[in-house]
Protein backbone atom coordinates (compact mmCIF):
# COMPACT_ATOMS: atom_id res chain seq x y z
CA UNK A 1 0.00 0.00 0.00
CA UNK A 2 1.52 3.50 -0.98
CA UNK A 3 1.93 5.67 2.09
CA UNK A 4 -0.01 9.38 1.76
CA UNK A 5 2.95 11.41 0.53
CA UNK A 6 3.33 9.03 -2.21
CA UNK A 7 -0.40 9.04 -3.04
CA UNK A 8 -0.36 12.87 -3.14
CA UNK A 9 2.63 13.12 -5.33
CA UNK A 10 0.86 10.33 -7.64
CA UNK A 11 -2.26 12.59 -8.16
CA UNK A 12 -0.32 15.55 -8.69
CA UNK A 13 2.41 14.00 -11.48
CA UNK A 14 -1.57 12.42 -13.34
CA UNK A 15 -2.92 15.94 -12.78
CA UNK A 16 0.39 17.21 -14.59
CA UNK A 17 0.49 14.34 -17.27
CA UNK A 18 -3.57 15.01 -17.82
CA UNK A 19 -2.69 18.84 -18.28
CA UNK A 20 -0.05 17.42 -21.14
CA UNK A 21 3.64 17.48 -19.12
CA UNK A 22 4.83 14.33 -20.58
CA UNK A 23 7.93 14.55 -18.34
CA UNK A 24 5.50 13.79 -15.69
CA UNK A 25 3.47 11.23 -17.10
CA UNK A 26 7.33 9.52 -17.91
CA UNK A 27 7.50 9.92 -13.86
CA UNK A 28 4.41 8.51 -12.88
CA UNK A 29 4.39 5.56 -14.88
CA UNK A 30 7.94 5.03 -13.90
CA UNK A 31 6.77 5.04 -9.72
CA UNK A 32 3.63 3.10 -10.47
CA UNK A 33 5.62 0.35 -12.40
CA UNK A 34 7.78 -0.20 -9.47
CA UNK A 35 4.84 -0.54 -6.77
CA UNK A 36 3.01 -2.53 -8.94
CA UNK A 37 5.47 -4.88 -9.58
CA UNK A 38 5.80 -5.27 -6.27
CA UNK A 39 1.99 -5.90 -5.35
CA UNK A 40 1.64 -8.37 -8.33
CA UNK A 41 4.53 -10.53 -7.13
CA UNK A 42 2.89 -10.58 -4.04
CA UNK A 43 -0.35 -11.62 -5.47
CA UNK A 44 1.25 -14.15 -7.47
CA UNK A 45 2.74 -15.42 -4.55
CA UNK A 46 -0.12 -15.40 -2.26
CA UNK A 47 -2.12 -18.09 -4.83
CA UNK A 48 1.42 -19.76 -5.51
CA UNK A 49 1.47 -19.18 -9.09
CA UNK A 50 4.91 -18.91 -10.70
CA UNK A 51 6.19 -15.35 -11.67
CA UNK A 52 6.17 -15.72 -15.06
CA UNK A 53 3.28 -13.22 -16.06
CA UNK A 54 4.21 -11.06 -13.12
CA UNK A 55 5.60 -8.11 -15.85
CA UNK A 56 2.84 -9.26 -18.73
CA UNK A 57 0.17 -7.91 -15.69
CA UNK A 58 2.25 -4.51 -14.74
CA UNK A 59 2.47 -3.62 -18.66
CA UNK A 60 -1.47 -4.47 -18.98
CA UNK A 61 -1.96 -2.64 -16.06
CA UNK A 62 -0.08 0.55 -17.71
CA UNK A 63 -1.68 0.35 -20.44
CA UNK A 64 -5.39 0.14 -18.63
CA UNK A 65 -4.07 3.14 -16.69
CA UNK A 66 -3.17 5.58 -20.02
CA UNK A 67 -6.17 4.27 -21.52
CA UNK A 68 -8.72 4.68 -18.80
CA UNK A 69 -6.77 7.98 -17.13
CA UNK A 70 -9.25 10.55 -18.26
CA UNK A 71 -11.84 7.68 -15.74
CA UNK A 72 -9.79 9.58 -12.76
CA UNK A 73 -11.42 11.92 -10.66
CA UNK A 74 -8.43 14.65 -10.38
CA UNK A 75 -9.92 15.26 -6.65
CA UNK A 76 -9.69 11.60 -5.09
CA UNK A 77 -6.18 9.91 -4.25
CA UNK A 78 -4.91 8.14 -7.69
CA UNK A 79 -3.34 5.27 -5.47
CA UNK A 80 -6.93 3.48 -5.16
CA UNK A 81 -7.98 3.83 -8.72
CA UNK A 82 -4.74 2.10 -9.39
CA UNK A 83 -4.59 -0.76 -7.08
CA UNK A 84 -8.41 -1.17 -8.48
CA UNK A 85 -7.45 -1.89 -12.02
CA UNK A 86 -4.42 -3.69 -10.96
CA UNK A 87 -6.33 -5.89 -8.84
CA UNK A 88 -8.35 -6.41 -11.99
CA UNK A 89 -5.37 -7.15 -14.46
CA UNK A 90 -4.17 -9.69 -11.63
CA UNK A 91 -7.86 -11.88 -11.32
CA UNK A 92 -7.80 -11.60 -15.21
CA UNK A 93 -4.09 -13.11 -15.83
CA UNK A 94 -5.08 -16.01 -12.83
CA UNK A 95 -8.34 -16.85 -15.05
CA UNK A 96 -6.37 -16.69 -18.20
CA UNK A 97 -3.76 -19.24 -16.30
CA UNK A 98 -6.44 -21.30 -14.48
CA UNK A 99 -5.13 -23.63 -11.64
CA UNK A 100 -2.29 -25.35 -13.03
CA UNK A 101 0.40 -27.23 -11.32
CA UNK A 102 3.21 -26.17 -12.96
CA UNK A 103 6.09 -29.02 -12.68
CA UNK A 104 8.99 -28.70 -14.94
CA UNK A 105 9.41 -31.46 -17.31
CA UNK A 106 13.01 -31.89 -16.17
CA UNK A 107 11.73 -33.21 -12.92
CA UNK A 108 9.00 -35.79 -14.53
CA UNK A 109 11.59 -36.93 -16.56
CA UNK A 110 14.15 -37.33 -13.57
CA UNK A 111 11.38 -39.11 -12.01
CA UNK A 112 10.52 -41.60 -14.81
CA UNK A 113 14.36 -42.01 -14.94
CA UNK A 114 14.66 -43.77 -11.63
CA UNK A 115 16.03 -47.32 -11.38
CA UNK A 116 13.78 -48.56 -8.79
CA UNK A 117 9.76 -47.87 -9.01
CA UNK A 118 8.53 -46.76 -5.74
CA UNK A 119 8.36 -49.92 -3.75
CA UNK A 120 4.02 -49.48 -2.69
CA UNK A 121 3.77 -50.30 -6.77
CA UNK A 122 4.82 -53.10 -8.99
CA UNK A 123 4.29 -53.27 -12.54
CA UNK A 124 1.00 -55.04 -12.34
CA UNK A 125 -0.33 -52.25 -10.62
CA UNK A 126 0.89 -49.95 -12.77
CA UNK A 127 -0.45 -51.33 -15.59
CA UNK A 128 -3.67 -51.60 -13.40
CA UNK A 129 -3.50 -47.83 -12.69
CA UNK A 130 -2.47 -46.69 -16.52
CA UNK A 131 -5.27 -48.40 -17.82
CA UNK A 132 -7.96 -46.30 -15.93
CA UNK A 133 -6.36 -43.01 -18.21
CA UNK A 134 -8.23 -41.93 -21.40
CA UNK A 135 -6.94 -43.08 -24.95
CA UNK A 136 -3.65 -41.09 -25.94
CA UNK A 137 -3.05 -40.50 -22.41
CA UNK A 138 -2.87 -43.88 -21.80
CA UNK A 139 -0.77 -44.79 -24.69
CA UNK A 140 1.86 -42.23 -23.67
CA UNK A 141 2.36 -42.60 -19.71
CA UNK A 142 2.87 -46.40 -20.65
CA UNK A 143 5.36 -46.01 -23.53
CA UNK A 144 7.51 -43.32 -21.33
CA UNK A 145 6.73 -44.74 -18.13
CA UNK A 146 6.56 -48.31 -18.43
CA UNK A 147 8.25 -49.02 -21.37
CA UNK A 148 10.98 -46.23 -21.23
CA UNK A 149 10.73 -44.63 -24.93
CA UNK A 150 11.62 -41.45 -25.01
CA UNK A 151 9.55 -38.34 -25.34
CA UNK A 152 11.21 -38.05 -28.86
CA UNK A 153 10.59 -41.86 -29.80
CA UNK A 154 6.72 -40.85 -28.52
CA UNK A 155 6.52 -38.10 -30.68
CA UNK A 156 7.74 -40.00 -33.63
CA UNK A 157 5.32 -43.18 -32.80
CA UNK A 158 2.21 -41.86 -32.61
CA UNK A 159 3.48 -38.33 -34.82
CA UNK A 160 3.22 -35.93 -32.75
CA UNK A 161 5.04 -32.93 -31.58
CA UNK A 162 7.65 -33.54 -28.72
CA UNK A 163 5.47 -30.41 -27.00
CA UNK A 164 2.30 -32.48 -27.14
CA UNK A 165 3.48 -35.30 -26.09
CA UNK A 166 5.05 -33.73 -22.96
CA UNK A 167 1.40 -32.06 -22.07
CA UNK A 168 0.07 -35.21 -22.36
CA UNK A 169 2.22 -37.02 -20.35
CA UNK A 170 2.08 -34.19 -17.68
CA UNK A 171 -2.05 -34.41 -17.63
CA UNK A 172 -1.91 -38.16 -17.58
CA UNK A 173 0.88 -38.16 -14.77
CA UNK A 174 -1.54 -35.73 -12.81
CA UNK A 175 -4.82 -37.61 -13.61
CA UNK A 176 -2.45 -40.75 -12.27
CA UNK A 177 -1.93 -39.03 -9.38
CA UNK A 178 -5.62 -38.17 -8.76
CA UNK A 179 -6.99 -41.60 -9.42
CA UNK A 180 -4.09 -42.79 -7.04
CA UNK A 181 -5.29 -40.18 -4.37
CA UNK A 182 -8.56 -41.01 -4.71
CA UNK A 183 -8.06 -44.88 -3.86
CA UNK A 184 -5.62 -43.89 -1.09
CA UNK A 185 -8.90 -42.12 -0.27
CA UNK A 186 -11.45 -44.73 0.25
Amino acid sequence: MAQPNREEEWAALMRAAIGGDEQAYHRLLESLSHSLRAATRRGFAQVGAALNDVEDVVQETLLAIHLKRHTWDPDQPLGPWVRAIARHKLIDAMRRRGRRIEVPIEVVLDFLAADEPPDNLDLQDAERLVNDLPGRQKDIVRAISIEGQSIREVAARYEMKEGAVRVALHRGLKALAAIHQKADGE
